[in-house]
């Protein structure tokens, strides 16, 4: 249903007003130069004029789908580069890469990336794990040459597969909750139909990115803070230390919800709502940079440690800003009903449950840009379809929820906060990013929905 803020236009007219939108986006970007944050605010009053929604509540809309985007992003991308920049400056990722190689081979360098990027994306959410992944990535794409794509994309996919499909990841909670899937063996599902999407999606396709698309290794991120002459660059067992902690503590805070809603803890005791809130993403990446600072106290003066934090921020702003401006774009398209306007168009069409799914999933995504909203709203509006479904096991339901994942990843573009957090980070322009990332999240979903599809016919 369409909000309040919007005038009655038809679903017609609203899906032309996005398409323009989109278009006179990419024109403003690719043809006439203007920068990506000034172009996202541009249109995205543009299209709030043209839905209908009030003169008074333009801009509160704008500021909710800005504010709403850096309140996710802000503090992780700030101190995930902090983590990323002390790691980079005292030599702790180039022992994780090297380690990394001496353990895969210098040939397998992009797998160990994705392997590893695998186990810490359990937990963490993708823009988190990729920030912090970010300095060991580019220290193995320093270290053996070629384009960056070869060795981010592998590492990349793997947080992307893993935020969309697998618990305790935000959307696919949601959905089974939605739903009625089972959390533990949609779990188990997850990671089945996870590995082999990563493997062609993600690991296959970023070889053949880097082999096509010569991206050169970003020189703002890296930045020019030199290391103390004289200190030592931490073990692996320390820099691994780093990196798992927030890790462990997500795991906690994740643990001991699960806890609470099987009972087994009290839900009032103090002591576990402190504990989960160690656990929150914000605080566990808090506590491990104040550790790492700790830690690297030892070797570089304090001020020096200063000036790295600081060099750390520097670089990132402009992406916080790119970032925050596509989801306000974002916010904006929602805000007008676009995204009801398409699902309504899409959700009496007759088809099989779980292919329904994975088309209003889309058709969300393509929408308004955020996966995890794509991928709730998907759930909700397919959860009467469901329930009017006779016979659907526990598997079937895993499966519509991997379907409309998958759904909720393909065509990432401008409207979404990942394709600018991607595409300035690795220093790309729109049309390559739309060309790498765009298509690479499209084969990923793609892959998923084909395999959960296999899966329910098969089980």
């Amino acid at each position: 249903m369409m909000t309040d803020m919007t005038n009655a236009l038809g679903a017609g007219a609203l899906l032309g007003i996005a398409a323009g939108a989109v278009v006179l986006l990419l024109v403003l970007i690719m043809r006439f130069r203007v920068h990506a944050f000034l172009a996202l605010t541009l249109v995205s009053i543009v299209v709030a004029l043209a839905t209908g929604i009030a003169f008074d509540k333009v801009v509160p809309t704008l500021l909710s789908g800005f504010g709403s985007t850096l309140a996710g992003v802000a503090l992780l991308v700030g101190l995930g580069a902090m983590i990323g920049r002390l790691l980079e400056v005292s030599g702790g990722a180039k022992v994780l890469a090297d380690t990394l190689i001496g353990k895969f081979g210098a040939q397998r360098a992009p797998f160990a990336l994705g392997i590893a990027s695998l186990l810490f994306g359990f937990p963490i959410f993708f823009d988190a794990g990729l920030v912090v992944m970010l300095p060991i990535i580019f220290s193995v794409a320093k270290q053996f040459g070629g384009s960056t794509l070869k060795y981010a994309f592998p590492a990349a996919g793997a947080f992307a597969v893993m935020h969309a499909l697998v618990p305790p990841h935000p959307g696919p909670v949601a959905a089974s909750e939605l739903l009625g899937a089972n959390i533990g063996l949609l779990v188990i599902i997850g990671l089945i139909i996870a590995l082999p999407t990563w493997y062609f999606g993600g690991y296959l396709y970023g070889l053949y990115a880097g082999k096509k698309f010569d991206i050169k290794l970003p020189s703002s991120f890296l930045g020019e803070v030199q290391a103390d002459p004289n200190h030592q660059p931490p073990s692996f067992g320390m820099v691994l230390t780093i990196l798992l902690m927030p890790l462990v503590l997500i795991f906690l805070e994740t643990g001991l919800n699960t806890a609470v809603v099987m009972g087994w803890v009290e839900k009032e005791s103090i002591l576990v709502n402190f504990l989960r809130m160690l656990g929150k993403t914000p605080v566990a990446l808090l506590i491990t940079v104040i550790f790492a600072l700790m830690v690297f106290s030892r070797q570089h003066s304090l001020k020096h440690l200063e000036k790295i934090c600081d060099g750390a921020l520097g670089p990132i702003c402009g992406i916080i800003l790119v970032t925050g401006a596509g989801g306000m774009f974002g916010g904006v398209l929602r805000a007008s009903g676009i995204g009801d306007a398409l699902a309504g168009v899409l959700s009496d069409t007759g088809l099989p449950v779980i292919v329904a799914a994975f088309v209003i999933s889309t058709a969300l995504r393509v929408a308004q840009g955020s996966a995890t909203v794509a991928l709730t709203t998907a759930a909700a509006l397919v959860a009467p379809m469901v329930q009017a479904t006779p016979g659907l096991s526990q598997f079937d339901l895993c499966f519509i929820v991997i379907a409309i994942a998958g759904g909720a990843t393909v065509l990432s573009h401008v409207n979404d906060s990942g394709f600018w957090l991607v595409g300035r980070f690795l220093e790309m322009d729109e049309k390559t990013t739309l060309k790498t990332w765009t298509v690479m999240e499209t084969l990923l979903g793609s892959i998923a929905f084909i395999l959960a599809v296999i899966g329910s016919i098969l089980l």
